[in-house]
């Protein structure tokens, strides 16, 4: 029981380095202009992933009515609409829900770290992260960021990789091959590299499901060793609400950071063209539905907004997962006061 007085006295160094980097993660941005945002945590549309599923939530009124709603799974939405709004330099520090997800590394409450610059790029979010994180561990007087055997130290030079410079040096897989066209990248082609790299596919995976065992399987594990490393400039099919890349059709301005073998921020240049977005929505849901058996309603006034919104950056940084690398908590339910208790998790 997490309220034990024995687990909690075994947990408590864990909560007070929390304590301390969520003070941390406050002055950092506020010291650098950002206001803190709250979003509501209710929302007719909770997200738009495909593989993301939502906690659902019923609200009545005085006279029993009933709304069914879904508690966030990322206030990034509500963000945006700020920016279209009139806000320049954001930052949400709160609890998100996500179901269908537990591990060490996952709980279904959990709290998330976004920030987001107007007229910013993908570029001033990955100094963003290797200022905070220096700042963070300087603050905690931490050397390294430790997940189990895994460090790395994030005062070193940090590692820029793109995902094609990635996928081709663990597989040797040239994946921009099966990109020729992105709006319909090529399985058989992808397929073919991953048979030839030793990779066990099945014929009818996916490019999606292809990309996805190459990545999980041969190059996630080898990220942020000794360092962290910022795997940047996703295929446009990964590019989930990242802009694509001037001059480049295939890629699209998506980074994640890595640091000892956890992925720990994921960031977007923001994809501002309503049309397209709405495509990419339309896409996601279909195959939500096709997969799981339902989807979430599109969200009308966040594709209004984005025209508004303009030129703008934002990113996700899992601030639980910040804290198990600073102190090498093995479990996230460490790091967290009162864990949920589900019975299952």
């Amino acid at each position: 029981m997490w309220w034990s007085r024995d687990d909690h006295a075994r947990r408590r160094p864990y909560l007070t380095a929390r304590a301390a980097t969520m003070r941390v993660i406050r002055d950092w941005f506020e010291d650098r202009d950002f206001i803190e945002v709250e979003t509501a945590a209710l929302q007719r549309t909770p997200c738009l992933e495909t593989h993301l599923h939502a906690v659902a939530a019923r609200v009545t009124s005085g006279d029993g009515q009933h709304a069914d709603l879904w508690l966030h799974t990322s206030p990034e939405f509500a963000c945006k609409k700020l920016l279209a709004a009139g806000e320049e330099k954001i930052f949400s520090l709160g609890k998100v829900w996500r179901d269908a997800e537990a591990s060490r590394l996952h709980h279904p409450e959990f709290t998330l770290l976004e920030w987001y610059r107007k007229g910013g790029n993908y570029g001033d979010l990955m100094e963003d992260c290797a200022g905070l994180l220096r700042c963070a561990a300087e603050a905690l007087d931490v050397e390294s960021l430790r997940w189990g055997a895994n460090s790395c130290d994030p005062y070193a030079p940090w590692e820029r990789v793109t995902v094609v410079e990635a996928v081709r040096r663990a597989t040797g897989i040239e994946l921009l091959e099966s990109l020729e066209d992105p709006a319909r990248p090529s399985a058989e082609i992808l397929r073919k590299g991953a048979r030839a790299a030793g990779i066990r596919v099945a014929d009818d995976d996916s490019w999606g499901d292809l990309f996805t065992k190459i990545m999980v399987g041969h190059v996630e594990p080898g990220l942020g060793m000794g360092r962290p490393t910022l795997l940047c400039d996703y295929p446009v099919p990964e590019a989930a609400l990242a802009r694509r890349k001037r001059g480049d059709p295939r890629i699209a301005e998506r980074f994640e950071l890595y640091c000892a073998g956890v992925e720990l921020a994921n960031g977007f240049g923001e994809l501002s063209d309503p049309a397209e977005q709405r495509a990419r929505f339309e896409a996601d849901q279909a195959l939500k539905s096709k997969l799981y058996g339902f989807s979430y309603p599109l969200d009308a006034d966040l594709l209004a907004a984005l025209p508004l919104m303009g030129e703008a950056a934002g990113i996700a940084l899992g601030a639980d997962r910040l804290v198990m690398l600073l102190t090498g908590a093995a479990d996230i339910r460490d790091v967290i006061w009162s864990p949920v208790e589900t019975g299952f998790v």
